[in-house]
C-alpha cells in the first residue's frame, strides 16, 4: 500500500492519495482518465510518496496527512524531494 502526493507545479495545490497500485494510480492522475480533483486541477506530478505493508496504516498516515496544514505537508515534500520532481520515472 502506498500514500502519495501529487502536484500541479513546486508550491502548487496538493493531493494526498492512498492506493495499492502506485504506478497505475498515478498513470490513472497523470491522464486524467477519472473525473475528480486532480483531473479539474491537472495534478499530473507525483512528488511524494511512502510504502506500507498494510491498508489499515497506510489509510491512518493517509488520514494524518491530510489533517496537515499546507506548510507542513510541503515541508515534507521538500525533505526527501528539494527539487519538487515527478517521481513517476523512478517507479516505471
Amino acid at each position: 500500500m502506498y500514500v502519495y502526493i501529487m502536484t500541479n507545479r513546486p508550491n502548487g495545490t496538493l493531493y494526498v492519495g492512498v492506493t495499492n497500485n502506485l504506478v497505475r494510480r498515478v498513470y490513472e492522475h497523470k491522464n486524467s482518465l477519472l473525473p475528480g480533483f486532480t483531473s479539474k486541477y491537472k495534478l499530473h506530478n507525483l512528488v511524494y510518496f511512502e510504502c506500507y505493508d498494510s491498508e489499515e496504516n497506510a489509510i491512518k498516515r493517509e488520514k494524518t496527512l491530510k489533517g496537515w496544514l499546507r506548510k507542513k505537508k510541503i515541508e515534507l515534500i521538500i525533505s526527501v524531494n528539494p527539487s519538487w520532481s515527478d517521481l513517476y520515472g523512478t517507479l516505471v
